[in-house]
């Protein structure tokens, strides 16, 4: 399927009641596994990524390095992919701009850019620019627009009130989606899916309702976040200290896949 019809079903997904959910991927591997297992779109998790790539999570890694995984991601698949982009790797919104550019030339027909520290205004900047650029390169970009409020505590006591206040200049800028890491009691969330305009995105967290309550509330994507990458690290590391202490292989072989298995889950090619 090509990219501008890939993008528009992945449109489409966010107007259904039923959640989008996401299981975030770190890599090609990971990509291929998740479509494997039923998903609808494939999303990459920045950490997840960045550590697959020898980085830590936080901005850190090279936009070089990320559109390489990117596009080794999209090779792998044949379903919508959004890509995390973080900040944009830049305070610019020029750079912000070419740098997704390259993400949605490497594959992605979504993604998402997060506010973090920066104030919102620069932020509405960097959706407008990166919503240009990628309608110069033909797609229609789905810019899930992450404000960190709750993530973050940016706004102590005025959590809710503050993320409507984003909700409302991230929507004019022309974000598609609205998506606040963290939040979790059923009050906040049915304000934020009826105050704004813009689809809500919720991620895995301590305390999150379950799908069906979600779906109640008005939801329409929920985001594994970097928890399916942190269990794949402490899975390997607890298997890995057992046999490097005592030569135990007992972990080695228990809970896990057979090599058929997990080299069925990508497609064959030279």
């Amino acid at each position: 399927m090509i990219k501008p019809l890939l993008a528009a079903q992945f449109r489409e997904r966010h107007r259904q009641a039923k959640p989008l959910v996401l299981l975030n991927v770190w890599d090609a591997g990971s990509a291929a596994l998740m479509q494997s297992l039923g998903a609808e779109a494939i999303a990459t998790t920045s950490a997840g990524l960045a550590w697959s790539c020898g980085y830590r999570d936080g901005d850190r890694l090279p936009i070089d390095v990320h559109v390489a995984a990117v596009r080794q991601i999209e090779q792998v698949i044949n379903l919508p992919l959004t890509v995390d982009a973080e900040g944009g790797y830049s305070d610019d919104p020029i750079v912000v701009a070419d740098n997704v550019a390259r993400l949605v030339d490497a594959g992605a027909v979504g993604i998402n850019l997060e506010d973090g520290q920066a104030e919102p205004e620069l932020f509405c900047r960097k959706i407008e620019a990166v919503k240009a650029a990628a309608l110069r390169i033909g797609i229609d970009l789905f810019v899930n627009a992450r404000t960190d409020v709750y993530l973050q505590a940016l706004a102590p006591g005025r959590e809710l009130e503050e993320t409507l206040r984003r909700a409302k200049l991230y929507a004019a800028a022309g974000a598609d989606c609205l998506f606040v890491p963290y939040v979790s009691a059923p009050s906040d969330i049915h304000t934020l899916v009826t105050q704004q305009a813009l689809p809500l995105n919720v991620m895995a967290c301590p305390g999150l309702p379950n799908l069906a309550e979600l779906e109640a509330l008005g939801v329409r994507r929920l985001s594994a976040g970097s928890s399916i990458a942190q269990k794949a690290v402490y899975a390997a590391k607890r298997a890995a200290t057992g046999f490097l202490t005592t030569g135990s292989v007992d972990a080695l072989f228990t809970d896990t896949s057979t090599f058929a298995e997990a080299n069925r889950t990508l497609p064959a090619r030279s």
